[in-house]
């Protein structure tokens, strides 16, 4: 018998959702990578678990589809607390992770919000591999017209380098993500957001993501690309995120805690090999 799983989605942003009460679940990089296979496997960007825990609704665990456990996942956060929330009846779930504890709200049908909790801004919060201000970093990361501008830097439980471009479709997310996910100045490599500001409240975002690619939405992406922005005046407290797969919209509340709206989807249920 087959471990089930269910196929999610967060604006395209997709998962494989396993839940592990019953029996556990600690896979190796390579079954990660067998599961999110789009060629051999279900298919998806990351890998979610969920599992029981003392004090909150579940314990969750987030891997990217190259096998590598991270901490954060604001899409797929919501997927499960949505999820969640539908299986409990209640409005509210509270959910454990890596990143520390997350909230999760009905916001309207299908629609979630999550509250991710203050942005770190430290350099080595982040982390940086040596002291640099997060807010508008003096040294060029890649060497492209369009990206010599100061790039900011914010960790929302992983760690995020995010670009201001003035025309956010022709920049280059396939040429320089790869390169600056990996630059030395990121020793646990880095997700890059490319953020056209469109409006005082509105942001067009693509998000190079840190083992997964480009993907069609990434919600820690659209919470750093806002606080980012917010840093630098070019935005107020709060934004909408228009991203491939759709529109987030997030809050940088008075409290400091940044808050993200959006949808989560159910695609189909099944069993893993």
């Amino acid at each position: 018998m087959g471990r089930p799983f269910l196929k999610m989605n967060g604006l395209g942003n997709d998962f494989v959702v396993i839940e592990t009460r019953s029996q556990p679940f600690e896979p190796t990089a390579a079954d990660v990578r067998a599961i999110a296979s789009r060629e051999a496997g279900v298919g998806c960007d990351q890998v979610i678990s969920l599992q029981a825990h003392e004090g909150a609704d579940a314990f969750v665990r987030f891997w990217n589809a190259d096998g590598e456990e991270i901490s954060a996942c604001g899409n797929g956060t919501r997927c499960v607390g949505w999820l969640l929330m539908q299986s409990s009846g209640k409005d509210r779930v509270e959910l454990e992770t890596k990143a520390g504890r997350l909230i999760a709200t009905r916001a309207g049908e299908r629609l979630v919000s999550v509250d991710m909790g203050p942005p770190r801004l430290e350099w080595n919060e982040i982390p940086l591999a040596e002291a640099h201000d997060t807010q508008a970093l003096e040294i060029p990361l890649y060497h492209h017209a369009d990206l010599m501008a100061p790039a900011g830097c914010v960790s929302m439980g992983n760690p995020h380098v995010v670009f201001f471009v003035p025309d956010a479709e022709q920049a280059p997310v396939t040429e320089a993500g790869p390169v600056v996910e990996r630059h030395p100045l990121f020793p646990e490599h880095v997700n890059v957001g490319f953020a056209q500001i469109k409006g005082r409240e509105r942001i067009r975002l693509r998000v190079w993501e840190r083992g997964a690619g480009l993907t069609k939405a990434c919600g820690t992406g659209a919470c750093a690309a806002m606080v980012a922005a917010s840093r630098r005046d070019l935005i107020g407290r709060h934004a909408t995120l228009e991203l491939d797969g759709g529109e987030l919209f997030v809050e940088w509340r008075d409290d400091g805690h940044v808050v993200m709206t959006g949808p989560a989807a159910v695609d189909f249920t099944g069993e893993l090999p």
